[in-house]
């Protein structure tokens, strides 16, 4: 078995405190977007016992004034992209189209959409339990122009 030389510890060392400073660093100013060496603060964080546990989805309304789910299957776009760029859609809700858009794309023979909108489900929760109890908010709204 060979011995490790200086240089080669020297490496291993620097690599090593590097990593730790980097995952330092990343715990006390990082993001998300940081991660692996930022918080990932979908596990460590949680609502309150007592607070409303939201569930987001997109649905959209065709033209014979069905309600239809947007989800994955629909689209091809993921619930974690939409509710990571839902304050984009608030903020400018003609980009809704774009999942209008996939819908037809993945649906050609379906009937057009004219509405596109983003709801959360707030479920209530009592005591860290949940109540059975909800409310739908709608946060932003696209219509197509006709």
């Amino acid at each position: 078995m060979e011995t490790l030389t200086s240089h080669g510890r020297a490496a291993r060392l620097g690599a090593t405190a590097l990593g730790l400073a980097l995952l330092l660093a990343g715990t006390v100013v990082g993001t998300d977007d940081h991660f692996p060496f930022g918080p990932f603060r979908m596990y460590s964080t949680s609502n309150p016992p007592n607070a409303p546990a939201p569930d987001t989805r997109v649905e959209g309304v065709d033209v014979t004034g069905a309600v239809v789910s947007l989800d994955q299957n629909a689209t091809g776009i993921r619930r974690a992209e939409i509710e990571g760029q839902q304050s984009r859609y608030v903020a400018d809700p003609p980009r809704l189209a774009e999942v209008a858009d996939a819908y037809a794309e993945r649906h050609p023979d379906a009937p057009d959409l004219t509405e596109v909108r983003i709801v959360i489900r707030w479920h209530g929760i009592q005591g860290g339990r949940p109540t059975g109890r909800y409310t739908d908010e709608t946060v932003v709204r696209w219509e197509a122009t006709r």
